[in-house]
């Protein structure tokens, strides 16, 4: 494994800014400091003041490997994530298979141990029959454990009340929820037909998964963690009222924790007319209000991490009718360009980007050794560059299998121009290294 020394960085770490240089050896930062002499590297690289990140981890992506080769692959989406500067992911169990058995753990470990470029971790999967599995899970062996407490894909919606209490006491690790409430979507869908007949447009969407949806949903599990002492992760929040019922606490206080995903802080209802299915996901995107209230409680301890919910469906999947058409968005390659918009528009600092879409992943998801800038930690590093006249994002290929983004039409203020996992070079100038090949993550419980 070859050397890299950086040079001329600006450091973002720990909510600290400082200019330095960094020197990775054997896949380890060896030393961090303000210069570093007469010491020799494999490859040297002059940040010339770029930022010097570590590498987002994202702790929500659909990869669809195994079960859907047309929309994604731990190759392809893994590819796409670090050119995104995504280095370790963690992937949902809703494939075909889903993760519902210990075989079919296995299986997508291995799979990405022989194709994904970025760091891996896989969740477990709930259904109403395999609980039992669930139950006696070693917590080192997944990132965590999802249930789908809401309209979703094949057979992992669990709604049966008793399930839900045995599943709240026994999961023995961190439980991430998807919340929406079933029959108040399938009510909202039932009265927007009769009004406006069976052709509704995408706009519709955030009518039928409302925010009351959301809520009844996500307070449901809220109370269900509080009574049963359960570690519990609500994914992609999308409402204002939903955070009333998260504390404002450092993670170390806390046993109930949110995420909150890059498409709800970066569009509203406002760009259905537009984007119409290319931005249709559930939970769905809703009002601008909504948008900015996730945005403010980011400046707090209320919203604990950023996600991207990648979910890659087909171009063509997307251009059926609104209700033929699926939920998903492809993001990881513009995860963090797209994120830095909010830096640029002096809405989020940039360190506290960091802590949310690095430093409290690792500490909330328990990953040894990643997640910051310290010596003795793996190396999985960013360089940021600003791009004061913009990229256009039309002008740059699509790596995502499906070949297609919400954000063609926008233009960047900062691009990824280098990706280290683990200590190898995965994304620089431009340029993918397929030579480098992601590690398992630890989860530490």
């Amino acid at each position: 494994m070859s050397s890299v020394l950086i040079r001329n960085a600006r450091l973002v770490n720990e909510g600290r800014e400082f200019d330095g240089d960094l020197l990775v050896s054997h896949g380890r930062i060896v030393k961090i400091a303000s210069s570093i002499e007469g010491e020799t590297a494999t490859v040297e690289i002059d940040a010339n003041g770029q930022w010097l990140l570590p590498g987002m981890i994202d702790d929500q992506v659909h990869f669809r490997d195994p079960g859907a080769p047309d929309k994604g692959s731990f190759h392809t989406e893994s590819r796409a994530a670090v050119a995104g500067g995504i280095t370790s992911f963690m992937d949902m169990p809703n494939t075909s298979p889903a993760t519902l058995t210990l075989a079919a753990l296995a299986d997508k470990k291995r799979r990405a141990a022989t194709s994904s470029v970025a760091n891996y971790g896989f969740h477990f999967g709930v259904s109403n029959d395999n609980l039992d599995t669930v139950a006696a899970l070693n917590p080192c062996e997944v990132a965590g454990v999802k249930v789908f407490m809401g309209a979703s894909t094949g057979n992992m919606l669990v709604d049966d009340p008793r399930i839900l209490e045995r599943l709240f006491a026994e999961v023995p690790t961190i439980l991430l929820a998807h919340c929406e409430h079933t029959p108040s979507i399938e009510a909202n869908a039932t009265n927007l037909r009769e009004l406006f007949g069976e052709q509704l447009p995408p706009a519709a969407h955030p009518l039928i998964r409302n925010a009351e949806a959301c809520f009844r949903s996500s307070s449901m599990a809220v109370d269900l963690a509080r009574q049963h002492g359960t570690r519990l992760h609500v994914l992609h929040l999308s409402t204002a009222r939903e955070l009333a019922l998260f504390e404002d606490q450092p993670l170390a206080q806390k046993r109930i924790t949110a995420e909150v995903c890059l498409h709800h802080l970066l569009f509203d209802d406002r760009d259905y007319p537009s984007l119409g299915n290319l931005i249709k996901c559930n939970p769905a995107i809703k009002t601008q209000a909504d948008r900015d209230a996730l945005r403010k409680a980011l400046l707090s301890n209320r919203l604990d991490v950023i996600g991207s919910d990648h979910a890659p469906h087909t171009w063509v999947e997307k251009q059926r009718p609104y209700s033929q058409a699926p939920s998903g968005l492809p993001l990881v390659q513009h995860a963090l360009p797209a994120l830095l918009e909010l830096v640029s528009d002096e809405i989020l600092p940039i360190t506290t980007l960091v802590t949310k879409t690095s430093h409290r992943v690792a500490d909330l998801f328990a990953i040894p050794d990643r997640g910051y800038l310290r010596e003795g930690y793996w190396a999985d590093l960013v360089l940021i560059k600003p791009e004061p006249g913009g990229v256009a994002v039309s002008r740059q290929p699509i790596l995502s299998q499906c070949g297609w983004t919400p954000f063609t039409h926008h233009c960047f203020r900062h691009s990824v121009t280098t990706t280290l996992v683990s200590g190898q070079i995965a994304w620089h100038d431009q340029r993918l290294n397929d030579s480098c090949q992601g590690l398992p993550l630890r989860f530490m419980r």
